[in-house]
């Protein structure tokens, strides 16, 4: 039996990594939460319509985000979470919150991530794939 708990932890310090006041971020951290050989892949509407994303390892991740947080407080707040499990994977449908403030009342954004998790030979699960996208007008998050 799995503990969900052990997978739990690894999604907690995804959101803990990222989320704060402005200024850096503790990128020594993805090694807790992240295989190196992982991808963060944000997803957007482009301006003619269509679907678009970037795939990014833990590095490119830290350096395409820098910027951001260095200029804002940002903090992803979980709303909801879904964990299955099979052998050594994990899928993850964790439903966030963006804001100013932990204790902002109205949102900037909300969305879900989709996080895969391998446990490796050590028995620690770590991120292996995650894609997030946000809600919209027609897409809303429902299914919790």
């Amino acid at each position: 039996m799995v503990d969900r708990t052990d997978i739990g932890a690894v999604i907690d310090e995804m959101y803990d990594m990222i989320s704060g006041p402005a200024g850096p971020r503790d990128w020594s951290r993805q090694a807790n939460a992240f295989h190196p050989d992982s991808r963060q892949i944000r997803t957007w509407i482009g301006a003619d319509g269509t679907p678009e994303m970037k795939a990014m390892a833990p590095a490119q991740y830290a350096a395409d985000t820098t910027p951001f947080f260095a200029a804002n407080d940002f903090f992803e707040v979980e709303i909801a979470r879904k964990i299955d499990v099979f052998g050594n994977i994990a899928h993850v449908w964790s439903a966030y919150e963006a804001r100013k403030s932990p204790d902002d009342k109205n949102p900037e954004r909300r969305g879900i991530n989709s996080i895969q998790l391998f446990r490796n030979g050590d028995g620690h699960w770590q991120i292996i794939a995650m894609l997030w996208d946000n809600e919209r007008e027609g897409v809303t998050i429902t299914g919790f």
